[in-house]
């Protein structure tokens, strides 16, 4: 990815350009110290003067009002906060027009910056005071005052909290009065410049150190860049957070969001002092000390799938280039391009006025529909079908452009949804809910409705990644989720009525990604490159799931690497410093995950013998108790010496009815609940007690045997007999009380459970004979 640059030959403006902003995706207004406004139109090429500017103004910062809130456009977007040396700021109309001047600081006003919905405007001045206006240019309130002037100044995302300069510090102040200001030490210089993106929730700062650093909005550095030549004197983060753009003295920079450069262009600009991206993220331009204005679009974009490399070549045109026969294409678009997804077989582009979809089979014919809105930040991409997010709402297309759902839920903001706050399966959406972090909504892909009892999904700890698995029926849909802690856990979509079962698989997970065709999941874990071949063995044998787990030294990924893809066999990763690394996953998990769900459990067996692997024992061990293939999960038991478990599976194949194997089935997988209720529904209220007597749960035993009358003495004789054992006497007052009326008579007792199970195995059997009477018929 770099920058492709245009500067004209001469600068159009007479003296230093202070500032620039975009209205619309192809015009943009500067403003500079010869008092001019002048309107650049890039499709024409065409510089106009919108306005002479009073000679006493100066012009330092401008920024437009915000077009569009939650995908509802704004009455008032057609104009712009102008800040000026005079210690005015000005609210001016596109045509050039002051409509208001409002007396703001004394001395220079150096930043103003409207909030993310346009209800309030902050400014920030030479005299180092920060205060809030209302949209109309009224005095809300002075939000601080320092010695030092105020050289920059930020909204948070959600405009509850000013991220703000104090000379080497940078400061983090909520609105609310009572609530904690965070401070920090952040450069050795002046701090010159900061912005904060509302997506990643990343905070940037440039200054006189020559330096410009990332950070979390904690104040924790993420990255710091080597010292440039000359002070950073601009930055900027492209609107969807993933690059932003840095500039200096004849210098700019395009970098991505863990802060590692892409490119690196040295224009004949003087000190870049303003940048401004484009709505769509696709174009930037930048304000010059010698007069000029920079213009920059994005090229050289990669996505790579399979044998596919795709290359954006230029703003309309990309390259496809097939590794394995090296054939070329080339793809036309009528508009720019925007944003682009390849996966699962097609390649999915949008421009700013339509969307593209291309089968990997034939890039002759693609598939056109056009677009609402021209600024798609996001495309996901299942199997079956695509989301694409823009700034009205979300949308599920097919492959074939038709329309499946619009999802919409409580407090959508879609200009902050990011790949890792979303996921798309083929028949599920979810998302994390920015106002509480901790939850996370799911809904119907194909229907864009809330799942089951429309409750969200609640953790403990807030959520920073979330991930849905791709391959499998729809009531086994499973999502893994990290949390702030950096621990990894699943959970399965079918609840049954319950609360959600989440169980921790990892710890120190820095990053994940699912496979593109099993359900295998792969992670970075502390220092390890890990793969959970099995990770569903979590919810059916928790002493299962390490024995399925591949542990690989991740020593040759570097600082915080990242996960792109799982494709195939092949991982991946994105390091720190911006290379790509690739490394490899046995093919026969998924070959055995393959196996399972079509049945074939001879060729999983004869694929263990093969590969003599003990994590494939282990996977299909847990793959085939939960299809509740006894005869395979005890041949698999043994292949790794789980002696105990394989007794205990003879003894459900002994069980003489359906119900009870059943039961023991659910047992095993630690569902005790759901085991009672399965016998108690039978009627096999017997085996419902004797497996509360199993577990010692005592209590119920007795609250069963009273609630149905029956085999009360049952469970006295064995409680009686536990107690014996370990020398004790009773002390519960239930027990003591029943005991009283009860003769506890052990031949009495053992022949009444020889009758019970007779039945039951007669109930069996006439069962077994009406069903195979009926398959005759």
């Amino acid at each position: 990815m770099r920058l492709k640059t245009s500067l004209l030959k001469e600068p159009k403006h007479k003296e230093l350009v202070s500032c620039v902003g975009w209205t619309t995706a192809d015009e943009v207004y500067s403003c500079s110290e010869d008092h001019h406004i002048l309107k650049w139109n890039l499709l024409t090429s065409e510089t106009s003067v919108v306005v002479k500017l009073q000679e006493d103004i100066y012009p330092i910062d401008l920024h437009w009002f915000p077009k569009t809130v939650a995908g509802k456009k704004q009455a008032q977007a057609e104009v712009f906060v102008l800040t000026s040396t005079d210690g005015k700021f000005h609210l001016a109309s596109k045509t050039g027009r002051i409509e208001k001047s409002v007396e703001a600081h004394k001395g220079a006003v150096l930043a103003g910056r409207w909030n993310h919905d346009g209800t309030a405007l902050i400014t920030a001045g030479e005299d180092g005071q920060i205060k809030i206006w209302s949209k109309s240019g009224m005095l809300r309130s002075t939000l601080a005052q320092q010695g030092s002037p105020v050289y920059s100044v930020a909204w948070g995302p959600d405009s509850d909290r000013i991220l703000y300069t104090s000379g080497r510090q940078l400061v983090i102040k909520p609105l609310q009065p009572s609530a904690k200001v965070i401070q920090w030490k952040a450069h050795d210089g002046v701090i010159l410049k900061v912005d904060w993106n509302s997506v990643n929730d990343l905070i940037l700062s440039g200054g006189e150190d020559c330096k410009y650093k990332v950070w979390d909005s904690y104040g924790r550095l993420l990255y710091s860049s080597s010292p440039h030549d000359y002070p950073v004197t601009s930055l900027s983060w492209a609107p969807d957070g993933e690059v932003f753009a840095v500039g200096s003295f004849n210098t700019l920079r395009l970098c991505d969001k863990t802060g590692w450069s892409y490119a690196l262009e040295k224009p004949n600009t003087g000190s870049v002092f303003s940048l401004a991206w484009s709505a769509d993220g696709t174009q930037l331009s930048g304000a010059c000390g010698n007069g000029h204005v920079i213009f920059a679009h994005v090229v050289e974009q990669c996505w790579e799938w399979m044998s596919f490399i795709i290359t954006l070549t230029k703003r309309r045109t990309m390259q496809v280039r097939n590794v394995v026969n090296d054939a070329l294409d080339m793809l036309e678009f009528r508009d720019r391009v925007i944003k682009a997804s390849l996966a699962h077989g097609h390649l999915v582009v949008a421009t700013s006025l339509q969307c593209y979809v291309y089968n990997t089979r034939n890039w002759n014919t693609p598939l056109v529909f056009d677009l609402k809105e021209g600024t798609v930040s996001l495309i996901l991409q299942a199997e079956k079908h695509f989301l694409l997010v823009d700034g009205a709402g979300l949308y599920v297309f097919s492959y074939e452009g038709r329309l499946i759902s619009s999802p919409k839920f409580p407090g959508m903001r879609t200009d902050i949804l990011n790949a890792q706050a979303i996921s798309l399966s083929n028949d599920t959406i979810a998302f994390r809910d920015r106002s509480d972090e901790k939850v996370i909504f799911l809904l119907d892909a194909l229907t864009g409705k809330a799942l089951g009892d429309s409750k969200p999904l609640t953790h403990k700890l807030e959520v920073v990644e979330i991930a849905l698995d791709q391959c499998g029926p729809s009531s086994d849909r499973k999502i893994a989720l990290i949390d702030k802690n950096r621990d990894l856990y699943l959970t399965s979509m079918r609840r049954l009525g319950r609360e959600h079962n989440i169980c921790k698989i990892g710890t120190m997970v820095h990053t994940m990604a699912w496979n593109d065709a099993a359900n295998i999941l792969c992670g970075i874990q502390d220092n390890q490159f890990t793969v959970w071949y099995y990770p569903s063995a979590v919810f059916i044998d928790k002493e299962l799931l390490p024995k399925t787990v591949y542990l690989k030294d991740g020593s040759e990924f570097s600082h915080a690497p990242h996960i792109l893809s799982y494709v195939g066999t092949k991982v991946t990763v994105r390091q720190g410093d911006g290379s790509l690394v690739y490394t490899t996953v046995s093919p026969y998990p998924a070959l055995l995950h393959d196996y399972s769900a079509s049945g074939l459990w001879e060729d999983a067996l004869r694929l263990c013998r093969f590969a003599k692997d003990q994590s494939l024992w282990a996977c299909l061990a847990g793959m085939a108790m939960a299809n509740r293939e006894l005869t395979a999960a005890a041949v698999s038991y043994t292949a790794i010496g789980e002696i105990p478990r394989v007794h205990y599976i003879n003894f459900i194949k002994e069980q003489p009815s359906k119900e009870s194997s059943v039961a023991r089935m659910l047992l095993f997988s630690g569902h005790v609940q759901e085991a009672e209720a399965t016998l108690l529904q039978a009627g096999l209220v017997y085996q419902a007690i004797q497996v509360n007597i199993d577990l010692s749960n005592w209590e119920r035993a007795l609250e069963l045997a009273v609630k149905h009358k029956t085999h009360v003495d049952t469970v006295l004789a064995y409680r009686e007999k536990f107690l014996q054992t370990f020398g004790r006497k009773e002390t519960n007052k239930r027990f003591l009380q029943y005991s009283e009326g009860v003769e506890v008579d052990w031949e009495k007792i053992q022949a009444k459970i020889e009758m019970e199970l007779s039945k039951e195995r007669e109930k069996a059997a006439n069962v077994s004979v009406r069903s195979n009477l009926a398959s005759r018929h």
